[in-house]
C-alpha cells in the first residue's frame, strides 16, 4: 500500500518518469524532457543503442536510428558526440541537447574478457562450439535447422525451432546475435 502510493506521488511529481519506467519506447518529447530524463538518471549508451533507443530521443527520425544501429552493428564504436554529429551528417550543436542522456561507453572488442557474439545465420558449427557449455550436438543442429529452414528471426525463433529451454536461451542469449 505504502509502495503504491509512493509511485502515484512520483509519479505526480514527474509523470515522465512514470512514463519511462513503464514504458520501454517512451518518447521524449522534448529538451525539457531530455534534460529532466537526465536528472531522474535515464540513460542511452550509444554503443549498445537500438533502433527503439535511438527513437525515444526528439529530433532523431527513424532512417537515423536505422544508420546508427547498422554502424553500431558493422562494429563501428563512437566515443563523442562528434563521431554521432559525424555518422549523421549533422552538426554537433544539433546533437548537443541530447547529451544529457548519452553515455559513451567503450567496448575493447579484442579484449579477451569480452564475448564475441557470433551471428547465428552465419556462423559454423565449429565456430558455435567456442561458446563457452557449447555441446557439439546443439552446434551442429543450429547450422543444420539454419539451412533447412532459413535464418533464424531472433533467440526467439532459435528456441521455438529447436524446442530449447529458457535456461539454455539465457546462457547463449550473451554469445549469439542475429
Amino acid at each position: 500500500m505504502l509502495l503504491k502510493r509512493w509511485q502515484t506521488f512520483k509519479a505526480q511529481l514527474h509523470p515522465l518518469a512514470s512514463r519511462l519506467a513503464e514504458d520501454p519506447y517512451c518518447r521524449l518529447q522534448s529538451l525539457a524532457d531530455v534534460t529532466l530524463a537526465a536528472q531522474m538518471g535515464f540513460i542511452i549508451d550509444v554503443n549498445q543503442a537500438t533502433v527503439d533507443d535511438w527513437l525515444r530521443l526528439p529530433g532523431i527520425s527513424i532512417r537515423q536510428a536505422q544508420r546508427l544501429e547498422r554502424l553500431r552493428q558493422s562494429g563501428v564504436q563512437f566515443y563523442c558526440l562528434a563521431d554521432l554529429a559525424a555518422a549523421l551528417g549533422v552538426a554537433s550543436a544539433q546533437l548537443r541537447p541530447l547529451a544529457p542522456v548519452l553515455a559513451f561507453c567503450h567496448y575493447d572488442r579484442d579484449s579477451p574478457i569480452t564475448p564475441q557474439p557470433l551471428s547465428l545465420n552465419q556462423a559454423t558449427s565449429q565456430q558455435l562450439c567456442t561458446i563457452p557449455g557449447m555441446p557439439p550436438d546443439l552446434a551442429q543442429t543450429i547450422v543444420w535447422e539454419r539451412l533447412r529452414r532459413g535464418n533464424y528471426q531472433d533467440l526467439a525463433d532459435l528456441q521455438t525451432r529447436l524446442q530449447l529451454s529458457p535456461d539454455t536461451i539465457q546462457r547463449l542469449m550473451y554469445y549469439l546475435q542475429t
